[in-house]
Parts: C-alpha cells; structure tokens; sequence
C-alpha cells in the first residue's frame, strides 16, 4: 500500500547493514518492522535464505511457495503439535493443533455446520441479514470507518450464530457479541503473541478466556436440550464424544481465527476495488466475479499470513538440514507471492491463471472455516456493501494502514459514499 512504501528501503537498508556486519539475513529480522512492513524482508528471504532461522521469532522462517507445500503435505514430518507454545497458555489445546486420528475425530465432531450444503440452506439467510443489518445503519450517514462500523462487526456477529452464542435465527438477535467477540478474539491473539510475558496481557487474556467458557456452558447446556446447527450443538451431540476441554478450546481456537480472516479480508478486498477502479466496474457489471475478487485478495494479502508447524524427525527443506524439535514458521502470506509462481504477485490482478493460493493451508489442517468465508464475504457482504452503498470511495486524505506479518490486515478504512 502506498502508506507504507516509505518504510521499503529503510527496512531493506536495515537488513543489508545486519547482514554486511557478519550475521545472516534471518539473524537480521526485526518483527517490529515486519509488523509495519514485511514485503520487501520477505521478498529478499525467498531469493537468499528461504529456510531462515530466524532468532527473533524463535524459529525458521519458510517463505517459498513450494517449500509452504511441501510443509503442508507432509504433515507427518511437520507436526502441528508444538512443545511450549502459547496458544496452550490462552486457549487450551484446540485440534489446529493436533495431528492424526486426534485431529480427525475432533474435526469431525464439529465441522458438519461448516460445510456447503449446510451453509446454502441454514447459514446464507442469516449472513444476508446480519450484511443487510449492519448496512442500513450505515446507508443514511454517507461515510464510517468501516473496520469498526462493518467488517467487525458483521464477521462477528456471523460467528456468534455458527458457534451457538446467538439463538435468534431470525439474524435479529441483539448485538451484543458484536463487541464481545471482537475483543475475545484479539485478547486472546495477543495472548498468544505475548512472547514478552506482559503480565497485563496474560491478565486480559484469562479474563475474556473465563468470559468465553462461561459463554460456552450456557450454549452447550441449552443445546443439550434444544439441538441446532451450531458448531457447539454438532459437538454434543455428535458420535465421537469431545471432552469439555478439546471443546472450549476448539471453539476459543475458532473466534481467534473466525473474526480477524472474514474481517481483514473484507477490508482487503474493499481497498482493493475502491483504488483499482477499472477492476470494479467490471465485478460490480459482473456477479460471477466476487469470487475471484476474493481469492485474489486473499492470495495478495493473506489474513492468516503465518503459522507455526514443528519438525518430528530429522529432514532437509530448502537445503537446510531440519532436527526433531525444531520450529518452523509457515509464511503462507509470503508464499502467496513467491515470484517462481505467480507473475507480478505484488499486483492485485484477478485474472490470474489458476493456482492454489495457500491461505487456507492445505493437508489435514486445511482451513475448516473457508467456505463460511467464501459464503459471508464474496457471496454476500463485498456484493450488497458495494450495491447498496453507490459511490463507495476512501474518505478525503485517508491513507489506511496495513499492519501485521502474522495476521495482517486494514487498521482502519475511512470511507465515504
């Protein structure tokens, strides 16, 4: 984004400093510039040390695309059960980071709400409810900040019902997980990111965590008694028994990711458009093109840009020998514009020849919430913001900031229309 080029050459001189004075590029990573901007570090990673230990982060970084899929395919060389990790500290130990028949069965227990079939007829009604809910408080204003005012709100009040909170199928249920979802989900990603051991983190982190578990013994006490579609209720009563522990945590795991993908990747998608003009004129004349609008943007700007993996037997990747133990950091953003794969990648293009982008992962641990976002965000939210709100452009001297490396996205989108 424009906002940030300024910092490209002054990240880029950093690292070459680094480097020149003896330590490797991957010795040299600064996470507070990543934080800012990451492109033009990750970009020099996958040209010179695609597989970079990287002190900073505690691990090794892989930022090539093949690498990402060899990583993923592999899942029995690169486990998603990682010693010492501090999801286990926030949220307990939810199946993303399970493996084998462990992973399965807990996957299982819950994902029937999340497929296709059930989307189309139970989840789509209310995802255009809640859009259209959210809009009309927004149509007469002629200008927000659509972060606070939609993309956040609507990805959490959507998962608010598929998780179970919201009984109300009408999609007139009052809002109020509209705020609490938002705030459990980044308390807990700043738990688990709290490498500092800021006791003012952990302290927030338990007090949403002790709110959400209280949250889920009212939903599975009501389900119990009353069944439907929601993910808590496809747990109780599926075959496979899931302890209240695998279950808290499954669906802690949940709101950290169900809130900040189908947000950040709304936000992405909107300034996108809004600053590709000819792109939108031809997907507002054209339906069927919502849908590569929002693989495009989430290939261009992975919400989920890094995942942790750990190494379970001695193995080489990207000709660096890897011991049992040993951490990884799967760059799925980075891979996403691996330039061996994609022509441009830093453009935002959707007419790209097909290939598989990796923002949803892959293997076993493929993103169980990606058709809901498919269904929310290209279906139904980017169509009807843009139909019922003419004119959709930034606000007058806005310059919205992208942040993150590893869950990246729009701080803020001032808009007017």
């Amino acid at each position: 984004m424009a906002a940030e080029s300024a910092t490209t050459t002054e990240t880029t001189a950093a690292a070459s400093a680094a480097v020149g004075a003896g330590g490797t590029l991957g010795e040299s990573v600064d996470l507070a510039e990543m934080w800012v901007n990451p492109w033009p570090l990750l970009e020099r990673l996958r040209a010179e040390e695609p597989v970079a230990w990287v002190p900073a982060a505690n691990r090794y970084l892989v930022t090539r695309y093949d690498d990402v899929s060899t990583i993923e395919q592999n899942p029995e060389i690169f486990i998603a059960r990682e010693e010492g990790s501090l999801m286990y500290r926030v949220m307990g130990h939810p199946f993303l980071r399970k493996d084998g028949e462990e992973h399965r069965a807990e996957r299982h227990a819950v994902e029937s709400p999340l497929k296709p079939n059930a989307i189309k007829r139970h989840w789509n009604p209310i995802f255009e409810r809640n859009a259209a809910d959210l809009i009309d408080a927004l149509e007469q204003r002629g200008g927000g900040e659509l972060v606070a005012d939609f993309f956040g709100p609507l990805a959490a009040r959507n998962l608010a019902h598929v998780l179970g909170f919201m009984t109300d199928t009408s999609g007139h249920a009052p809002d109020a997980f509209d705020l609490s979802l938002q705030v459990w989900s980044q308390s807990m990603m700043d738990g688990v990111g709290n490498y500092a051991d800021d006791p003012a983190v952990w302290a927030q982190a338990d007090a949403v965590v002790a709110e959400i578990d209280a949250e889920i013994d009212r939903a599975v006490a009501r389900v119990r008694v009353t069944p439907d579609e929601s993910m808590i209720s496809a747990a109780v009563h599926a075959e496979y028994q899931m302890p209240i522990e695998s279950l808290r945590a499954a669906v802690k795991m949940t709101i950290g990711g169900g809130v900040n993908e189908p947000r950040d990747a709304m936000g992405i998608a909107v300034y996108a458009l809004i600053t590709h003009p000819e792109i939108r004129a031809r997907v507002e004349a054209d339906a069927a093109l919502w849908r590569p609008v929002f693989e495009e943007t989430i290939r261009w700007v992975a919400p989920i840009s890094m995942y942790p993996k750990m190494v379970a037997v001695d193995t080489e990747l990207g000709g660096v020998s890897l011991k049992p133990g040993d951490k990884i950091g799967v760059c799925v953003g980075s891979a996403n514009r691996d330039e061996r794969v994609f022509e441009r990648p830093e453009e935002f293009n959707i007419d790209r020849d097909h290939v598989s982008h990796h923002a949803f992962g892959g293997g076993p641990h493929f993103c169980g919430g990606a058709w809901v976002a498919r269904a929310s965000v290209a279906q139904i939210a980017l169509p009807e913001l843009f139909r019922r709100l003419p004119g959709l452009q930034l606000a007058p001297g806005a310059a919205p900031r992208e942040r993150g490396w590893v869950f990246r996205g729009l701080l803020e989108l001032p808009a007017v229309w």
